[in-house]
């Protein structure tokens, strides 16, 4: 099949009617911390990649209008000239790749991180320490004028277009939603007054660009906080944005300081294209041909095409597995979807960085938002390399080190590639991460090394090559409870290997000893029954509580309804404090609160004094005091792990040139994000 009758619609150019798009794809806004600052030579050769991969229209990350709006001191800004000439640099770099680009203008109201933070009332967002000050009918206006005068700047700097947004529960949206809008004035009370001031800056904003000027408006179509807007006043408020000028209308979904995941890895995939569906049909039945765009967890090229197909939208968003593949489009279309690296929605470089105040890359692909700095040169000297351990870190060192011309031999002693990944794809919710085993393969085929499976190395094989790269991996940690040893004789206590890839069998009472990632894991695992939400959108709808808007107010019911769990877990943690503190910023409450809906039990703060057969007995404080018994059939322990590298010493004392990446280096955390830079980075390098 031709890559032109695979993705038929993707491939599709839409005709704007003052300017066609290549294609249907959107690479959504992603706030990456380029943007910020004077220089934007990274964030322009950033962009460029993806519009040399074929994106039909790039959207940057937001941009304030002013000061009041940053989302942190200092952030992006399109207030003046001297800013405008600045992102000269960024237009060039799209357009001499054939892309078109849109500037995000983004004011962040309550939810902005410094204390000139402005809002339509003084309430403050949960999600930020400052208190905004309520904006006067006067400052309203002042807003009005600095969007429009950004969209003037953005034209001047080159920019084919902006995005208004208007979702994601930022400024606009916090005019538009009762909650967060107290006013009395023309600016508050009823809808029609709500609504005024996202209308008037489509409007304005369109005068004053011009008709051949492209104005994308972000819509919040379901926005899962309590009170919400109904159905009825985002179809009120998309038409009114679409007849006022808007040439596009994005979908967003959610706020930030919303409860329900949106983006994360456990959300199914497409999981919200029947609400821009729904919107589609309304703007059909109006007479109103504003092209829409679905958005969130659209992670590959058939997804993508399936909603175009069945007419559900007009346009794809994709923001994160651009990070992950910049040449998504072009190798759909060159027939290559085989070959695209797909997002696995785990947040970890992206969103946690963003919001850890960090420059967001992607964990399958550390090159992102470093590609003038992580470069793949081909090699000047073809060396022999072996690399021991086919997880992560080795696979990505191989297939670097291959590509760059490099002899690669890759040794593992398990039949199959991936390491701890295996296990990790078995966890529900984590579904995607077959999708790295897969892309593995696929660049191992690619770059030619030379695979040796179920052959454990040792130093003697490993004399004659130019470089070794030890990359074994870890084992997990004894945490040495008395009577353990007895435990694991009975089978009643056992490591998450155990459970994870041997499958041995667990008991209906299981006490989880270590609550870190592992752990949280390994209680999903266990309390799973039946096919995972991930893969059912009609069972993860009604464990996360999310409706129709139609049927209540910003589509989010009283509460979730979530399966029975298939066992009792208790999960144990030695530190005091929260449990799963430690989990990843953006995604740690959702495994918390997955966890709560199949009532596992967490404790934190306790010793662990012995395994009997009647089960675990733990004690809390420095004197071991308050000791109570776990009547539980099995004890599962994810303690941590240890760094596995027996084969470094002997490989040194031989005089090989050795390198030790991944876990075998640092077995904390089991991050697969630091192991595969570390791999990527090295394979650059030798």
């Amino acid at each position: 099949m031709s890559a032109a009758s695979a993705y038929p619609h993707l491939l599709t150019p839409l005709d704007l009617g003052f300017v066609t798009l290549r294609n249907r794809v959107l690479m959504g806004s992603m706030h990456t911390g380029l943007e910020d600052g004077r220089d934007l030579s990274r964030l322009a050769a950033y962009f460029a990649e993806r519009a040399r991969g074929e994106v039909g229209l790039i959207v940057t990350g937001g941009i304030a209008p002013n000061i009041a709006g940053w989302t942190k001191p200092f952030a992006g800004r399109m207030s003046n000239s001297a800013a405008a000439r600045r992102h000269r640099s960024v237009t060039e770099a799209v357009h001499a790749e054939g892309g078109r680009i849109a500037m995000q203008i983004l004011h962040s109201g309550r939810y902005a991180y410094h204390p000139f933070a402005v809002a339509p009332s003084a309430i403050k967002s949960p999600i930020s320490p400052f208190k905004p000050q309520a904006l006067s009918a006067r400052g309203v206006e002042r807003q009005i004028r600095d969007f429009v005068r950004s969209a003037v700047l953005a034209r001047e700097a080159g920019y084919d277009g902006v995005e208004i947004m208007g979702s994601e529960g930022y400024l606009i949206n916090q005019f538009i939603a009762r909650p967060t809008n107290c006013r009395d004035d023309a600016w508050g009370g009823d809808y029609t007054q709500r609504m005024r001031l996202p209308i008037e800056i489509v409007e304005r904003t369109r005068e004053a660009v011009g008709r051949d000027f492209i104005i994308i408006y972000r819509l919040s179509m379901i926005d899962l906080v309590p009170d919400g807007s109904t159905w009825d006043e985002i179809v009120q408020l998309g038409k009114a944005v679409a007849r006022g000028g808007a040439s596009i209308v994005n979908t967003g979904i959610g706020w930030h300081e919303a409860r329900v995941p949106t983006i994360a890895t456990s959300v199914p995939r497409a999981a919200f294209a029947w609400v821009t569906a729904k919107m589609k049909r309304e703007f059909s039945a109006a007479g109103i041909d504003t092209p829409l765009v679905a958005t969130n967890r659209i992670n590959t090229p058939e997804i993508a095409e399936g909603i175009l197909a069945s007419g559900e939208a007009d346009m794809i968003s994709m923001a994160r597995p651009l990070l992950a593949d910049a040449e998504f489009v072009k190798k759909a279309r060159e027939g290559r979807a085989a070959d695209i690296n797909t997002c696995i929605a785990c947040n970890q470089a992206c969103l946690d960085h963003v919001f850890l105040n960090r420059q967001a890359s992607c964990l399958v692909n550390p090159r992102a938002c470093r590609e003038t700095e992580l470069v793949y040169r081909p090699t000047l000297r073809r060396k022999r390399i072996a690399v021991v351990g086919a997880g992560p870190a080795g696979v990505s060192a191989a297939t670097v080190a291959a590509e760059r011309g490099h002899e690669v031999h890759l040794f593992d002693a398990a039949n199959e590639i991936g390491g701890q990944l295996t296990m990790a794809s078995r966890i529900p919710g984590k579904e995607e991460f077959r999708e790295m085993l897969r892309y593995f393969r696929r660049r191992l085929e690619q770059t030619g090394v030379k695979l040796h499976l179920g052959q454990p190395a040792t130093a003697d094989m490993l004399q004659g090559y130019d470089e070794v790269i030890v990359a074994t991996g870890v084992r997990p940690r004894d945490p040495g409870i008395a009577g353990q040893e007895e435990g694991m004789a009975r089978g009643q206590v056992l490591s998450y290997v155990d459970v994870l890839r041997h499958d041995r069998p667990v008991g209906q009472r299981v006490a989880i000893v270590g609550a870190g990632g592992i752990g949280f894991d390994v209680a999903e695992f266990l309390v799973q029954q039946g096919r995972s939400a991930t893969l059912d959108p009609a069972v993860w709808r009604a464990e996360w509580g999310v409706v129709d808007p139609a049927q209540a107010p910003g589509g989010l019911a009283a509460a979730g309804h979530a399966g029975a769990p298939a066992r009792a877990v208790t999960l144990l943690q030695r530190k005091p404090g929260k449990v799963g503190a430690d989990l990843g910023k953006t995604t740690g409450w959702i495994h918390r609160a997955q966890l709560k809906m199949k009532a596992v039990a967490m404790c934190s703060g306790v010793s662990y004094e012995r395994i009997t057969p009647r089960g675990l007995l733990i004690s809390r404080g420095k004197k071991h005091q308050d000791e109570r018994w776990l009547d539980v059939d099995s004890i599962v322990l994810c303690a941590g792990q240890e760094p596995l590298r027996e084969l470094e010493a002997p490989l040194r004392a031989a005089g090989c040139a050795v390198h030790v990446i991944g876990g075998a280096l640092d077995a904390s955390g089991l991050d697969a994000k630091r192991a595969i830079e570390q791999g990527c980075r090295l394979g650059a390098r030798l």
